[in-house]
């Protein structure tokens, strides 16, 4: 059994009435420290936006300074369902994931349920999450967020709940859909000149449900630009990847970083 913090009020979680022990007060006094920051300004932030879209709130995200398990539930005997390494495989930057809750368990360590990179056994998959332990991670905050509207055939970039930018795109085409789900950017990286989809793309923890690897990848989803490989801005014609125009594409690689949720919806009117 498992003890929540009151700190996960700031989640939009009923803080725990239950009674204890003194090792998980102290823990929760030690992991409150750490935290305080990031929890106030993530309650200050979503009190500036009380009448926006959650969905495009700002997001705790945290660091993970070394490869470790995740786990079913928050306890080290529960199902070991994946693992992360500390470091991302094309960049080589370290692996940031969005946090989703945080809990206690009766040792008093401190757990983190986040969103997942990759996929489940090669298999199609909606978005994962585990919990890992908060040990050896470090805590911080994403203002950005992209919602790629595949039936618009737009992307709309938020900022601590403002939208700044409605870009057209390209989508994926009907047989090989862009997945719907809420994501989130596992790399950043630069392309060469000559590569498709140059100048930027931002790797995805999205990953195609119809094809288990293109162009020699896991069949990652990716926003990236047209270049070297073309197609008509407002048309599904991708094999499940976002493409935007090269000033789109690069306005968005120098602001999003590691971390940045993205939610792919069916369709809005916003």
């Amino acid at each position: 059994m498992t003890r929540q913090t009151n700190a996960g009020a700031a989640y939009g979680l009923p803080p725990c009435s239950r009674h204890q022990s003194a090792p998980v007060m102290r823990a929760k006094a030690s992991m409150a420290a750490t935290v305080t920051g990031l929890l106030i300004a993530m309650a200050c932030a979503q009190a500036a936006h009380a009448g926006d879209d959650r969905a495009v709130r700002p997001q705790p995200v945290v660091s993970v300074l070394s490869t470790r398990s995740v786990h079913s539930r928050p306890a080290v005997d529960a199902r070991t369902v994946a693992m992360i390494a500390a470091r991302r495989p094309i960049t080589a930057q370290p692996t940031i994931v969005p946090v989703l809750d945080e809990d206690l368990d009766e040792q008093g360590r401190a757990w983190l349920r986040v969103r997942l990179p990759g996929r489940v056994l090669k298999t199609a998959a909606p978005p994962r999450t585990g919990w890992i332990r908060a040990l050896n991670t470090r805590l911080s905050m994403r203002r950005w967020h992209i919602v790629v509207d595949v039936g618009a055939r737009r992307v709309r970039v938020y900022r601590d709940g403002r939208r700044l930018r409605n870009y057209q795109a390209i989508v994926g085409t009907r047989s090989t859909p862009t997945p719907l789900g809420n994501y989130f950017v596992e790399e950043n990286i630069r392309l060469r000149a000559g590569d498709a989809g140059a100048p930027f793309a931002l790797a995805t923890s999205a990953r195609s449900n119809v094809l288990q690897e293109f162009a020699g990848g896991p069949g990652q989803i990716a926003l990236h630009g047209v270049a070297n490989i073309g197609g008509q801005l407002g048309s599904a014609q991708s094999h499940g990847c976002i493409r935007l125009t090269r000033r789109a594409i690069t306005w968005l690689a120098t602001r999003i970083t590691p971390g940045t949720p993205i939610s792919i919806i069916a369709n809005s009117d916003r």
